[in-house]
């Protein structure tokens, strides 16, 4: 009797045959996909799958996948995925301020003031020696341009080639204008310049700006954005002397503005002063220490409003502290040595991160401080230089910084911190560049 195979046992000849090409399908896209693996791998090296090389290459890949062919895949990987080295001017400063000593980094944080008639010989010690890293042309240069750049190119001769000073001047205009003679125009006073046109106020202050260019200057401590509370006359330091714009808040922001972008226009920086403002004091702290009470000034103010509205657009490089004292803000301090205008307002609320510079330190109005302890105080504040309008004042002042920043870890790291913030300045202005 024949055997019957039972019908789900049977295989017929065609399902054999599809089969066997199923596996040989299955084997060939192994085949592929390690082919295709083995390719990424070894960055194309065999030459297969040239279509996605030449998108890559069309993506801006190009340059890495020549590179892995030519045996470079790994370092090209490396160059693509590296983070590009930071470069901006507060990342140059931190690398600059890294490499100097202590001394140095303190010697940045003071402006010494050269007079009229006083050879620039005599603070050559203090630039090569004590590091200063700001100068102060003051008094009455009447030479004209000719005479305040040679003095300029001679102490510029004084700094390391990488690290150049600034030179600060105060030309206002009007009765406060240090540098006259020929190439100096005669600057209106601030009344005059507030009766402008902000647009022409810019123009001629880019005039007067490149004036200061040409003679060597760098940096403007103006405009006053001071606004004028009580009797003109009344007020020593501002009205008296029509140092201010003489518009309310907002014209004077304004102004102060054209002013700033003017002058940075010619290649020239400023300084917005006395921030938060001397409008409502009768006494000039320049020469007294009486009659400069603020009682009006507030934090949500108008007036100091003006300057919050010109440093939002305009950037100034520096901000000025008054040395007046401001009871509804801070009794206890004068701006200069306020944390609360400094580091809360004017570096917290406002945001700004420039350089916080103070009137002069020397000034009668501070004659009640150890002088070993006023540029430290302003350290601690949140200032960043000091600004010195008497020559006697800069030893102790700077033996002061020197001995607070080895005793005191925390004031060190403050010292570095104002020393970063002002040569990120000087790198903008181009006086410095890291290595």
């Amino acid at each position: 009797m024949r055997r019957v195979r039972p019908r789900h046992l049977h295989v017929s000849r065609s399902a054999r045959k599809a089969s066997r090409v199923g596996m040989v399908v299955a084997a060939v896209i192994c085949v592929l996909a390690l082919a295709l693996a083995g390719t990424v791998a070894y960055g194309w090296r065999t030459g297969a799958f040239d279509f996605l090389r030449d998108a890559n290459a069309a993506s801006g890949l190009g340059t890495g996948a020549k590179n892995a062919a030519d045996g470079g895949g790994n370092q090209s990987l490396n160059r693509i995925s590296s983070p590009k080295p930071d470069d901006s001017a507060a990342a140059q400063a931190r690398r600059l301020v890294s490499a100097m000593s202590m001394t140095e980094r303190v010697g940045q944080l003071v402006m010494v003031p050269l007079f009229a008639g006083t050879d620039p010989s005599a603070l050559a010690s203090t630039i090569q020696n004590e590091h200063a890293g700001s100068v102060l042309i003051i008094g009455n240069w009447t030479g004209g341009t000719a005479s305040v750049k040679a003095a300029a190119d001679q102490l510029q001769g004084y700094a390391p080639s990488g690290n150049r000073l600034i030179i600060a001047t105060d030309q206002e205009g009007g009765q406060v204008q240090h540098l006259t003679g020929t190439g100096f125009d005669a600057m209106p006073s601030a009344v005059e310049q507030g009766a402008m046109g902000t647009d022409q106020l810019r123009a001629s202050a880019k005039t007067w700006g490149s004036q200061l260019t040409a003679a060597g200057v760098n940096v403007d401590l103006a405009p006053v954005l001071g606004t004028v509370t009580v009797d003109r006359a009344s007020n020593a330091p501002i009205g008296a002397l029509n140092r201010d714009f003489g518009l309310d808040a907002a014209g004077n922001a304004a102004h102060g503005v054209a002013f700033v972008e003017g002058m940075r226009d010619a290649g020239v920086e400023t300084s917005v002063k006395h921030y938060p403002g001397l409008g409502a004091v009768t006494g000039n702290t320049d020469f007294t220490a009486e009659g400069i009470l603020d009682t009006t000034t507030t934090l949500d103010g108008d007036e100091i409003g003006a300057f919050d509205t010109a440093i939002r657009q305009s950037s100034p490089a520096m901000v000025m502290m008054s040395l007046a004292t401001y009871q509804a803000i801070d009794p206890a301090n004068p701006a200069v040595f306020s944390s609360a205008i400094v580091e809360k307002h004017l570096r917290g609320d406002l945001g700004y991160d420039g350089v916080v510079t103070s009137d002069s330190l020397s000034a009668e109005a501070l004659s009640g401080y150890d002088a070993t302890q006023l540029g430290v105080r302003m350290i601690e504040a949140g200032g960043d230089l000091a600004c010195i309008g008497q020559v006697d004042y800069v030893e102790p002042i700077l033996r002061g910084l020197n001995m607070q920043a080895s005793a005191d870890e925390a004031f060190a790291k403050k010292v570095t911190e104002s020393a970063v913030r002002v040569m990120t300045l000087k790198i903008r202005m181009g006086l410095a560049q890291a290595k």
